[in-house]
């Protein structure tokens, strides 16, 4: 049987993420102009264009691009927007909302792989996202409050410090565990006229694990 040509790779790849729901034009054009390939390992990169996990190190995995662009999609982004990226992986995700946003920050408790999304995102081009070694949950008010905040691990309803990272008239997507049907549901939160988080299910997610605090080198 012959192999696809990467251009058939790419055309398939684009199908699949129309077939898996991701209608946003701009996503759509985003996802064309950032293969997945130039953020993953090299020793994947032959099925990069497929919708699967993969290892990247660290003890972490890269979701399948289709649950991404589905959390990316929830998200809302636009050129006004003052996104927070939690876990930046290998900066695919990065990659794509920089495409979207005015301004993007990046968390990874990770230092390798922060050190590795760096360097592919200043390959790629990117001038407006930074990513930085940091936990997240320690964060706090100190980085402040964002448009709209993408977290790509589990919470719960309880983490509040990440909730206080949302402005008013913010979102945040992140994945959450149902656990009466067990599974894992990418859940919008939008943050409404009383101040409250109002949710919002936006399709299935898997393979999330729950976010770790502190901070690691990595291997």
């Amino acid at each position: 049987m012959t192999r696809p040509s990467d251009a058939e790779e790419r055309a398939l790849f684009m199908l699949r993420m129309r077939a898996r729901g991701i209608q946003h034009l701009a996503l759509l054009r985003a996802l064309e102009r950032a293969p997945r390939a130039l953020f993953i390992p090299q020793r994947y990169s032959d099925m990069s264009a497929r919708d699967i996990v993969l290892p990247i190190g660290c003890g972490q995995t890269a979701p399948p691009p289709s649950v991404v662009a589905a959390m990316i999609q929830g998200l809302g982004v636009e050129k006004s927007h003052r996104v927070l990226e939690i876990g930046t992986g290998t900066g695919y995700a990065t990659a794509l909302l920089a495409q979207l946003a005015g301004q993007v920050l990046s968390l990874e408790r990770c230092q390798s792989l922060a050190l590795e999304a760096s360097a592919r995102l200043e390959t790629f081009g990117v001038k407006n996202a930074e990513v930085v070694w940091a936990d997240a949950l320690a964060a706090g008010g100190a980085i402040g409050r964002f448009d709209r905040v993408i977290v790509h691990g589990l919470i719960d309803a309880g983490q509040q410090s990440l909730f206080d990272l949302v402005a008013e008239d913010g979102v945040l997507v992140a994945v959450m565990a149902d656990e009466s049907a067990g599974d894992q549901r990418i859940v919008r939160l939008a943050r409404g006229a009383e101040g409250a988080l109002v949710p919002s299910e936006h399709g299935p997610a898997r393979a999330f694990m729950a976010l770790a605090p502190g901070l690691t080198r990595g291997l």
